[in-house]
């Protein structure tokens, strides 16, 4: 029914970040980012396994700071818009508790003690306000700029950059000011205790633990030490990356250090770390952190801009030795930890990158319910390649895990500068972008196809193996006659490597010369395999690698469409040229045929071509069209309007008549050209301006003759932004009608399934088959006799031949699935998974275990199995094998589908479908009745399209920026018991206890003070704020907690348990510290009443 279905979107990972935060007693990391391109704002938390947490401020302002409330279970964040928020992290969903709106001034800077409630707030006019964190009101106590500095003082101090506690005395705020003033305020007396000046701007400071020496950092690269003993003048003034002047003078400035952090250790020499301060005449050098320890200075150099650092230290407490061990530096594109207790500052190896990939993502696919031996695997083999030169330690952080990695480039040669190879002609700077993936989890076969017209089919195993790599060439040509033809000197073959003239990559709008002088490719794959023996680490290892090949000077076309089959052994793929079926157990090509040929006498379309000219014709830039759309859409463009260009200035321009093509169903098929499912290619020349010449010596009977492009292959391009013009562009082809000579033109091939069916009409029994979906809707079964039993598998060839059957649907096919008569999804047929290098010899002798399909016996006759076929337009019900359409349902008439899968929900199969215009849709199978039509998403740019997928029980996930995620659920029942789904935040620790310093050392060195601060900073004592100076703002804080409180019975449950478990651990916290209290009472009075008894009866006069 329609109630199972329902939207329910969330978050994975993060976009530009601002600032980190980190909580030492609960050891979390949050990151607030700025998403520059969608503007929108947001923190994060990265949490165990499981925890998926995503929160955002809906007044779209930036996050400035963040402060935890540690072991509390709460956040404070301060935004742009001069709003403080209370988030509540004891919920599984954080909400906001309470805002604070200030009207008049701009927050610049907040501190919050350790185990206090009372928040201090600068701002940019250098007043100092208190909030209390509970009831998230102004006190009435603030500390004005006027007063915080000297009477004397005629000039503003500037904004307040600095508010932190002394770590001797708790009743005294050092405020920093952005002109180099720094006040000590004493917050009983209301009075400035001490005063400093310095000539540069305070960025930061940082105290000693002592108390009684803090640090600045200053905008001309300098380090001031003060002593509050002789606030007079500074202490040390260090400028560390300053050249030394000769004549013994000030060293040169340097670039401003943004931000100090000065901690204690108590058997070595203190950390001084900072980031900035690089000399001016280095403006090349990258990024910097660096650490200063005794006399040794390192510098970290970091690959992207650093945004913000935090030190890990043992304790919490600001009055005790910080003990540093590790540093967390957060940068605009990653975040990384360095490990100060080696010597030569290692990083931690960062088990989750917050960039999801180095480089551009270009293809996801989602799979829900693996195998529950499969991530255990995945993770002990990834977690094997463990990189040299990284710390030996644990990541300090509670973070998520990435399984595993692998790299498909490296099983081809490296690509040298000035080889001339193919694949730099045809893809300039991505010969390994991968397309298209394959995995089947069960028999753990990995396939990729990339845009160098390469497929790799890996297998995985638990051993390191080294041996050679095999790779097979095929042939895949179109081969019907094209329709006008040049002469051969007019255009020639594909650009060689010799050629002087300037590659696509350099190309301009005034450059209209692709083409050049050389000699004519033939066999010669885009990239060259590796031919010594490589070594492969346990996890997945290239079994075989497919090529195609360039055919009499024109390119491989790239990939459209990709199966594999581990029971079958097969691994099928086509694109605009055809179909191949590779044996990558014999390794060897058994099925290189063009799509025309697939249909035999069956074609339904008459294919004669309108032209008596029958000479051969080589072209090239389809290719180059193609691939450079995908990746560099600016170019694409100017080459194509170079070329609009030329044939404008021809006499007589080739005119082409669009005619309706009508399919046997007298549907209409829709013409394609670069979707990411289907892409039916056309081809055209490229002309150089010498040809452009010899056109126009010809006359105007003879103009420059190119092949008959389809209005099918027009492209629209969607506004987007030029920091992500390679990431974004949606180039999509819509007509219509096609042309009579599209009849003639390629016809892609975009969809292929390997399935036990019927693959003809009235056959008996099931057998293997390959299901063939085109661009033009057409369906076409291939028959595939394996060997009987698996010892011939081994040796005997497996025979592939079409079968006849032709089916039609509207658009290009996207999907099949398959079954069984009463309506139960029938899974491909695939072998359980055997290490092929294991050490164990029954293990590798031991025959292969297929798991297939049986048919029912219940139906002696009749129909067995449902096909559900679905394109970009419609989607088809065919019962088998009598080959009857059941079920129609046209989904779209004014968009085109750009995902659709057949997916289980709620113990249901449906069909899961993702729209153009936003859409997402589902329908009942095999009825196809519409159940769910929700306006979820518009596809904005190519990167959506290009990586939206559906998986089971209603799930599904795209793209939605270079570094980010988006989850989303279409399941009511998974809507239901989210709540109970999601990790928690918030658990509840031990806090750490405060060192006992001693009666002497408290007395004497000036320990830690502490004082009432509801006393001082009350309503009673302080008065109430003016009202006009911020607004109280309640958050849905509470309505989402009694939202999630209703999650469900479960989450009741668990939620009372953890509450009285928490009251239960306070409880018995209080009973062992009330009976320590008493055990050490009754001992002090033993002891006090033995030495009253020894010393009752003496005189004064004896002691």
């Amino acid at each position: 029914s329609g109630s199972r279905f329902s939207i329910s979107i969330g978050h994975v990972a993060s976009a530009t970040p601002n600032l980190s935060l980190l909580a030492p007693a609960l050891l979390f990391l949050t990151m607030s980012s700025v998403q520059r391109i969608i503007l929108d704002f947001d923190c994060n938390r990265l949490g165990r396994p499981g925890v998926d947490c995503y929160c955002q401020h809906e007044s779209g302002a930036a996050v400035l700071q963040l402060q935890f409330l540690i072991n509390e279970g709460a956040l404070v964040s301060a935004s742009a818009d001069d709003t403080l928020h209370l988030w509540n992290l004891r919920q599984k969903r954080p909400a906001i508790l309470h805002s604070l709106k200030f009207n008049r001034e701009r927050i610049t800077y907040c501190h919050l003690p350790f185990q206090s409630k009372w928040l201090y707030v600068g701002t940019e006019r250098g007043n100092t306000h208190i909030v209390n964190i509970e009831s998230f009101v102004l006190s009435g106590y603030v500390i004005m700029w006027n007063k915080a500095i000297e009477l004397s003082t005629k000039t503003h101090p500037g904004p307040v950059v600095h508010l932190s506690d002394s770590p001797r005395d708790e009743g005294k705020l050092l405020i920093g000011y952005e002109n180099g003033t720094v006040v000590l305020w004493d917050l009983r007396s209301k009075r400035a205790d001490l005063r400093v000046y310095y000539d540069e701007a305070i960025h930061s400071v940082d105290w000693h633990h002592e108390g009684k020496q803090f640090m600045c950092s200053h905008s001309d690269g300098s380090l001031t030490l003060w002593n509050l003993k002789s606030p007079s003048r500074p202490f040390q003034i260090t400028i560390p990356h300053g050249k030394i002047q000769r004549d013994g003078k000030k060293p040169e400035s340097c670039k401003p250090i943004l931000k100090v952090e000065y901690k204690t250790c108590k058997s070595s020499e203190p950390f001084i770390i900072f980031s900035g301060g690089l000399s001016y005449d280095k403006a090349c050098r990258r990024p910097s952190l660096t650490i200063m320890h005794g006399k040794a200075i390192t510098v970290l150099e970091m690959d992207h801009p650093i945004v913000d650092f935090l030190t890990l230290c043992e304790t919490p407490y600001p009055n005790e030795f910080q003990e540093p061990y590790a540093v967390v530096v957060l940068l605009e594109k990653d975040l990384i930890v360095v490990d100060l207790t080696q010597s030569n500052f290692p990083i931690f190896e960062n088990p989750y990158p917050i960039d999801i990939h180095e480089s551009p993502v270009t293809c996801t696919e989602y799979f829900a319910d693996c195998p529950p031996d499969l991530i255990p695997v995945l993770y002990s083999v990834g977690a094997k390649h463990k990189k040299q030169g990284y710390s030996n330690k644990e990541w300090p952080i509670i973070t998520l895990q990435m399984l595993y990695k692998l790299k498909t480039s490296k099983v081809f040669e490296k690509q040298k500068l000035g080889e001339g190879k193919p694949t730099a002609e045809i893809v300039e700077e991505d010969p390994f972008a991968i397309q298209m993936m394959y995995w089947c989890p069960e028999s753990r076969i990995f396939c990729v196809a990339g845009v160098s017209a390469y497929v790799v089919v890996y297998r995985f195993s638990k051993h390191e193996v080294n041996t050679e790599i095999v790779s097979l060439e095929v042939r895949l040509q179109y081969d019907i006659e094209d329709i006008i033809t040049p002469e051969p000197e007019i255009i020639p073959p594909f650009p060689d490597a010799s050629s002087q003239l300037p590659s696509l990559k350099s190309l301009s709008g005034s450059t209209n010369t692709v083409a050049c002088e050389g000699m004519m490719k033939d066999s010669i794959p885009c990239l060259s395999v590796k031919t010594r023996p490589v070594r492969m680490p346990p996890g997945y290892q290239a079994e075989l690698v497919i090529q195609l090949v360039w055919v009499d000077g024109e390119p491989p076309q790239q990939i459209t469409s990709l199966a594999v089959n581990s029971a079958y052994g097969l691994v099928a793929f086509g694109n605009c040229n055809g179909l191949a079926v590779v044996d990558f157990m014999q390794k060897t090509v058994l099925l290189s045929m063009g799509t025309i040929d697939l249909y035999g006498s069956s074609d339904p379309y008459q294919r004669q071509p309108r032209s008596p000219r029958k000479n051969k014709q080589f072209t090239t830039d389809n290719f180059c069209m193609r691939g450079l759309s995908n990746f560099y859409p600016d170019l694409t463009k100017r080459i194509r309007t170079s070329y609009q260009s030329l044939t404008e200035l021809t006499d007589s321009p080739i005119s082409l008549e669009l005619e309706r093509c009508k399919s046997p169903t007298s549907d209409h098929v829709n013409g394609h050209c670069t979707s990411p499912t289907s892409q039916t290619c056309s081809s055209g020349k490229r002309l150089s301006s010498a040809d452009v010449t010899k056109s126009n010596r010809r006359g105007p009977g003879r103009p420059p003759f190119r092949k008959a492009q389809s209005a099918a292959c027009m492209e629209i391009s969607l506004p987007v932004t030029t920091e992500e013009n390679r990431e974004n562009t949606f180039s999509r082809s819509r007509s219509s009608s096609v042309s009579s000579i599209d009849k003639e033109s390629k016809e892609a091939i975009t969809a292929l399934y390997f399935m036990e069916t019927f693959s003809r009409k009235n056959d008996s029994a099931v057998s293997p088959c390959l299901w063939v979906g085109t661009g033009l809707g057409m369906v076409l079964i291939i028959s595939l006799n394996l060997p009987a039993t698996e010892e011939l598998r081994q040796t005997e060839p497996v025979m592939v031949s079409p079968s006849g059957t032709v089916l039609t649907l509207k658009g290009a096919v996207l999907t099949f699935s398959c079954l069984d008569c009463m309506g139960a999804l029938i899974h491909p047929p695939y072998e359980v998974w055997r290490d092929p290098n294991s050490i164990d010899d029954s293990e590798k002798t031991r025959k292969r275990k297929l798991v297939m399909y049986s048919p029912s016996s219940s139906q002696d006759m009749g129909d067995h199995q449902f096909a559900v076929i679905c394109s970009e337009k419609q989607a088809k019900v065919f019962s088998l094998p009598s080959q009857t359409c059941l079920y129609v349902h046209n989904i779209t008439e004014t968009s085109f589908l750009l995902r659709a899968d057949v997916v289980t929900l709620c113990n249901s199969i449906c069909l899961a479908c993702f729209c153009a215009n936003g859409h997402i849709m589902t329908m009942s199978l095999p009825s196809l009745r519409p159940m769910l039509d929700v306006n979820y998403l518009p596809v904005t740019d190519m990167r959506i399209a290009r990586t939206f997928c559906f998986t089971n029980e209603g799930q599904a996930l795209y793209l939605s920026s270079p570094t980010e995620i988006q989850r989303l659920t279409y399941s009511q029942e998974m809507c239901d018991n989210l709540q109970d789904m999601l990790g928690d935040l918030f658990t509840p620790v031990e806090t750490p206890e405060a060192q006992n310093r001693g009666f002497l050392k408290g007395l004497f060195g000036g320990s830690g003070q502490t004082f009432d601060r509801e006393e001082l900073f009350g309503e009673a004592s302080a008065g109430k704020a003016s009202r006009s100076l911020a607004q109280h703002i309640p958050g849905s804080g509470g309505i989402e907690g009694m939202k999630g409180a209703a999650g469900g019975v479960i989450g009741d449950l668990a939620r009372a348990r953890l509450a009285l478990d928490e009251r239960g651990q306070r409880l018995g916290e209080l009973d062992e510290k009330t009976a320590s209290m008493m055990a050490s009472a009754e001992a002090f009075s033993k002891h006090a009443h033995e030495l009253m008894l020894k010393y009752k009866d003496k005189k004064w006069y004896q002691f």
